[in-house]
C-alpha cells in the first residue's frame, strides 16, 4: 500500500506532492518501482488530493486506487487502502509516496527481518544528519521500541532523538487489522496516525521492531521544495557513486547527472555537465563529451558522443562518433563506425555502417546504406503537409552539399548527387543525378552596373 493521498501544502504547488519529480520521474513512481522490485500480488495506491492527475501518472501500471476524502491522516489512509487489500496471507508493506529514495534491497531486508523475527510490525527507521520535522523513534530502557512520536508532539527530550521513523511499514496481516481499527483521532491535531499503531501492538503485548536503513540517504521524505532539492541531490551522489564503483571515470562528478534506470560499463568517461536519464545504457570504453544529454538511449562500446550534443529515443553503435552540437530524435539509428557532425539532425533514420553527415544536415525518415557520405546542407524533405515519406540511400553513395531528397525517393548503390540539386525521381546505381539551373556569365555586367550608378548620382 501507497499512501500519495497528502495535500502537500508545504510544496506551494498546485500539482500533487507525488507527482513532483527528482532524477526525471516523479516521487511516487519511483516509490512505486521500489515496491514492484518485490513482486507483490496487489499494489493499492491511496490517493486524495489530484487524484485524477495522479491516476493518470499510473495509468497502464497494475495497481488499485483507493481514495481519501477529506485528508485525515495516514492512519486514516491506511484504512483506506486496506479496504481493497483483500484477504491476502503474506506480509502488507505501507510506504509513503514522498520517499523517492527507497530501494527494493531495503524493502526486502524489512521484510525479511519481520518474518525472521515473527513480529507483528516491523519499521524502517533512520538517523539522517538533523532529524528536523521526522518523527522520532522512542525506546525503553532496555532499547526496545517502545513508541513513534510525531515532531510536532515531542517534547524538548524526545526531541533531540537522534534515530527517526522513515515511514515504511511491514505488517503481518491480522495484527494490521487490529490496529487499524483501534486508531484513533490525535487530541492535539485531529489528524490519524499511523505511528500509533506501534503503541497499540505494544501495548497488546505484540512484538514490534525498528531496522535502521544502512543508508540514511534513502529514507528521506519530501514535504517542501527544499526537501525535494535535497532529494535531487542525494540521489545524484548514490548514482555517482554507484558508477564510480563500477569502475566509470566521471572528470568532474559534482555536475554529472544520472538517472536511477542508466546503465554504465566499465571504463565510461564521462565529462563534466553531462546527463544520462530515462532508460539509456551507455557501453565499455565510450566517452560522452561535455554539456551532453542522453534520454532513453543506447550508446555502445567505444562511442564518443558530445560535446553540446542532444541525443533522446536513439541507437549509437560501437565506435560511432556524435557531435558536436548534433541533435538524434526518436527512432535515429547510428550504425559502427558512423559519423554524425555539427548542427546535425537525425530522426528516424538509420545512418549506416561507416557512412558520415559530417556537418548542416537533416536527416529525417531516411535509411542510408554503409559507406556513404552526406554532404554540408542536405536535407531529406519527408513530409507533404499531410504525410511522411521515406527517403532510401543506398551503399557507397555520395550526396553534394545543399541537396534536397524529396521523398519518397531512392537512390541507388554507388551513386552519385550533385551539389544544389532537388532530386525528385529515383536515381539508379551509379548513376549521377543532377539538376542545377544551367550557368549563365555576362562579361563586364559589373563595369556596366557601375557606370549607371555613377550616371544617375552625376
Amino acid at each position: 500500500m501507497i499512501l500519495a493521498a497528502g495535500v502537500g501544502s508545504r510544496m506551494r504547488s498546485a500539482r500533487p506532492k507525488v507527482l513532483h519529480k527528482i532524477g526525471g520521474r516523479t516521487l511516487l513512481d519511483a516509490v512505486l518501482s521500489a515496491a514492484e522490485g518485490l513482486a507483490p500480488s496487489r499494489v493499492v495506491v491511496v490517493v486524495g488530493a489530484g487524484r485524477h492527475e495522479v491516476e493518470r501518472s499510473l495509468s497502464g501500471r497494475a495497481v488499485a486506487f483507493a481514495t481519501q476524502d477529506p485528508p485525515r491522516g495516514t492512519g486514516d489512509a491506511a484504512r483506506r487502502g486496506h479496504d481493497l487489500l483483500g484477504s491476502g496471507e503474506g506480509p502488507v508493506l505501507i510506504l509513503a509516496g514522498d520517499t523517492p529514495l527507497l530501494r527494493t534491497e531495503t524493502l526486502r531486508r524489512l521484510v525479511e527481518h519481520r518474518r525472521r523475527g515473527g513480529l507483528d510490525l516491523a519499521f524502517l527507521s533512520f538517523r539522517p544528519p538533523e532529524p528536523g520535522q521526522f518523527g522520532r523513534v522512542v525506546r525503553d530502557g532496555r532499547g526496545r521500541v517502545a513508541r513513534i512520536v510525531e515532531a510536532a508532539n515531542a517534547g524538548p527530550r524526545e526531541k533531540k532523538i537522534r534515530e527517526v521513523n522513515a515511514s515504511v511499514y511491514c505488517f503481518a496481516p491480522e495484527p494490521l487489522r487490529r490496529a487499524l481499527a483501534a486508531l484513533r483521532p490525535d487530541a492535539t491535531s485531529g489528524e490519524i496516525y499511523l505511528t500509533d499503531a506501534v503503541q497499540i501492538l505494544i501495548s497488546g503485548k505484540g512484538s514490534v521492531d525498528a531496522l535502521e536503513a544502512a543508508d540514511w540517504r534513502e529514507a528521506w521524505g519530501v514535504n517542501t521544495r527544499r526537501d525535494l532539492a535535497s532529494a535531487e541531490e542525494l540521489e545524484r551522489r548514490q548514482r555517482v557513486e554507484e558508477a564510480l564503483d563500477l569502475g566509470v571515470t566521471l572528470l568532474d562528478p559534482a555536475t554529472v547527472r544520472l538517472g536511477p534506470r542508466v546503465t554504465l560499463s566499465p571504463d565510461v568517461v564521462l565529462h563534466p555537465f553531462v546527463s544520462l536519464e530515462g532508460n539509456t545504457a551507455v557501453g565499455e570504453g565510450a566517452e560522452i563529451l561535455p554539456f551532453t544529454r542522453l534520454v532513453d538511449s543506447q550508446v555502445a562500446a567505444g562511442a564518443t558522443v558530445g560535446p553540446h550534443c542532444e541525443v533522446e529515443g536513439a541507437r549509437i553503435g560501437a565506435r560511432a562518433r556524435v557531435g558536436p552540437f548534433s541533435r538524434l530524435r526518436p527512432g535515429s539509428e547510428i550504425q559502427e563506425d558512423a559519423h554524425v557532425g555539427t548542427f546535425v539532425e537525425i530522426k528516424n533514420s538509420i545512418l549506416g555502417k561507416g557512412s558520415k553527415a559530417p556537418h548542416l544536415t537533416y536527416l529525417g525518415d531516411a535509411d542510408v546504406g554503409a559507406g556513404s557520405n552526406i554532404g554540408a546542407g542536405v536535407i531529406t524533405c519527408n513530409y507533404d503537409g499531410e504525410k511522411k515519406h521515406r527517403t532510401t540511400i543506398g551503399e557507397n553513395v555520395f550526396v553534394g552539399s545543399d541537396t534536397q531528397l524529396v521523398a519518397p525517393v531512392t537512390v541507388g548503390k554507388g551513386a552519385y548527387v550533385g551539389a544544389g540539386s532537388t532530386i525528385t525521381e529515383d536515381v539508379p546505381e551509379g548513376a549521377l543525378a543532377l539538376s542545377r539551373v544551367p550557368q549563365t556569365n555576362k562579361d563586364g555586367w559589373v563595369e556596366r552596373r557601375k557606370g549607371k550608378k555613377d550616371e544617375k548620382q552625376g
